[in-house]
């Protein structure tokens, strides 16, 4: 069973992060490099999103997108119970389409999964018709060295559920700069032992083909490359950063 399928093991999978810190940045990246003002935010990819959750509360219009039901059902759930208000949009990240423009779009935890540079330029499509000019696109973690493997393990508690997780990412195809990304969960709930996992291709892309990219799309602009949750400027390929473009 995919673990995009199991949203509660997932927030407490992820819920290492500092959530207040991610949106006081994402206030901070809206003063200095918005041209408008930012009221509404798009969290793409975004699972059970903790922290659409905290912009709600901070007042802001919030909306998650995500391929999964599941995901989408427990976010609203969670705001519910929380008393705050999160829409949902059940679609593709590189096939969607929003009635409402938002000023504010982001991806976290590395999720932009896009297997070719073509599908890449679609989703910037997708980005740009989905932002209103001059607001904001702010992706994390990417890009991770090219043709090295990785994994990560990591344990985190909630009450009586216990989740470990271990994602590891393997060169699939050195020439397209493909990998197979797998992540799994080992469960204990209240005693019950359960396994999950997925395993999803995507595709790296470096700082100098990313700048192409960009400038064929020719709807966004590229503000820059930062360390992760600062504005200093990137000064060695990491999986911990942040990349920030802006609608024309």
């Amino acid at each position: 069973m995919s673990v995009y399928d199991q949203p509660l093991y997932y927030e407490i999978a992820f819920s290492y992060q500092d959530v207040q810190r991610q949106v006081n940045y994402f206030e901070e990246v809206a003063k200095k490099c918005s041209k408008v003002s930012v009221k509404r935010f798009l969290d793409i990819c975004c699972g059970p999103s903790p922290q659409l959750r905290e912009l709600a509360r901070r007042g802001y219009e919030a909306v998650g997108l995500d391929t999964s039901t599941k995901m989408l059902k427990h976010l609203r759930l969670r705001a519910k119970e929380e008393g705050v208000n999160v829409e949902t949009v059940n679609a593709d990240m590189n096939n969607f389409q929003l009635e409402q423009k938002c000023d504010f779009a982001f991806v976290l935890s590395g999720s932009v999964y896009i297997d070719s540079n073509r599908q890449f330029l679609r989703h910037f499509d997708c980005v740009a018709d989905a932002l209103n000019a001059g607001g904001l696109y702010l992706f994390e973690n990417f890009p991770l060295k090219l043709y090295e493997a990785t994994r990560q393990e990591w344990t985190m508690t909630r009450g009586q559920i216990t989740v470990k997780t271990t994602f590891e990412s393997k060169v699939r195809d050195e020439i397209e700069q493909l990998y197979d990304d797998s992540i799994s969960f080992e469960v204990a709930d209240h005693g019950e032992k359960k396994s999950f996992s997925t395993v999803v291709v995507s595709k790296n892309v470096t700082p100098q083909e990313l700048k192409v990219l960009v400038e064929l799309n020719g709807r966004l602009d590229l503000i820059g490359w930062f360390e992760h949750l600062t504005f200093e400027p990137l000064k060695r390929l990491g999986g911990d950063n942040i990349v920030i473009l802006r609608k024309r």
